[in-house]
């Protein structure tokens, strides 16, 4: 199997629906630039001609509300929002009206719409331009919430989720563009609410989200060099999330920690946590731990990003928490 980065399984995955489904439309702020996409819908214009690559203006509300309408009328839209933070002026067709079409018809109506929303973190772009907002749509009913980490599900997912008859929110972390695996090159899909055991353990349970996952690796290569063998979960979806995968990883190790990208209250790994101790209370011989953002806005400085921002090392200190040891003691 060919490898790709993750940016090109994602460019790859709407070539291939733009070729099979001529429902299947792009719209969105920087379509026709190479770059504005990070590379992920270069050219797409010139192959599929800007009547379904349509390069909109600066109006999120408008355009996401245009894209609604497209879908109950039968299409298969996709609207690119280059930055998730501004997503938010757009909640009023992606909450009001998308995610509750289906349930105020009585599933006579749908709304098979994708949004593509992306995380930009660092670089010193500051509080307007770097949030990781995703628990705030994992909240909503109606609304599909996806994350992939890897290559693979990168392609995988959004092909499943342009093919899903609801709205599905599908957010690529642009930390992760540069990674590459193993991609298939038939069209195929990720389930929806399936996470992933990337890394079998039996001592402590990671769950991680999008560059998180990634971050969860790494810190399982140093607590094995520690004596620590850590089960890995990419959780990959967030609504609905895989409760029974990490259920059964929390019975065996009897431990868990939740890493996630974005704030700490009333986050994805707030919701995670409490279900697991609600759920799975007496498989626990540990309180849950959160590896997450401090409950602050991103900084603009380079030095206070490098603090801001968690790294493998705080996935390993709250396993030896979890574990009842302190860093690089004895085990």
């Amino acid at each position: 199997m060919r490898e790709l980065t993750y940016v090109q399984a994602i460019h790859e995955a709407h070539h291939q629906l733009m070729s099979a489904d001529p429902r299947v439309f792009l719209i969105g702020q920087g379509l026709w630039s190479p770059w504005y996409a990070g590379g992920s819908l270069e050219n797409l214009d010139r192959e599929f001609s800007r009547e379904r690559v349509l390069d909109s203006p600066v109006s999120e509300n408008a355009v996401t509300g245009m894209a609604v309408g497209a879908a109950l009328a039968g299409m298969r839209p996709i609207v690119f929002h280059p930055r998730l933070d501004f997503l938010l002026l757009a909640m009023d067709p992606v909450i009001n009206q998308a995610a509750n079409w289906s349930y105020l018809f009585a599933g006579q109506a749908s709304v098979p719409l994708v949004i593509r929303a992306v995380i930009n973190r660092g670089g010193e772009q500051g509080a307007q331009h770097s949030q990781a907002l995703h628990a705030m749509f994992m909240h909503v009913p109606g609304l599909k919430t996806v994350m992939p980490a890897t290559p693979a599900d990168a392609k995988g997912l959004l092909l499943a989720a342009v093919a899903d008859p609801n709205p599905v929110l599908y957010i690529d972390d642009r930390w992760l563009y540069s990674q590459s695996g193993p991609v298939p090159e038939e069209i195929y899909r990720t389930p929806i609410g399936e996470a992933a055991v990337r890394r079998s353990g039996r001592d402590v349970t990671i769950v991680g989200i999008s560059w998180m996952a990634a971050q969860a690796l790494e810190a399982a290569e140093v607590l094995a060099g520690q004596g620590i063998e850590a089960e890995v979960i990419d959780l990959r979806s967030l609504k609905p999330w895989d409760q029974p995968r990490v259920l059964e990883s929390v019975r065996k190790t009897r431990r868990l920690i939740v890493a996630d990208s974005g704030w700490r209250t009333a986050g994805a790994a707030a919701e995670i946590a409490a279900t697991i101790a609600a759920e799975g209370f007496h498989d626990l011989d540990a309180p849950v731990e959160r590896v997450t953002l401090p409950d602050t806005p991103a900084p603009t400085s380079r030095a206070e990003e490098q603090a801001y921002y968690p790294r493998p090392r705080a996935i390993v200190e709250a396993a030896w928490r979890a574990l009842g040891r302190r860093l690089g003691a004895a085990a």
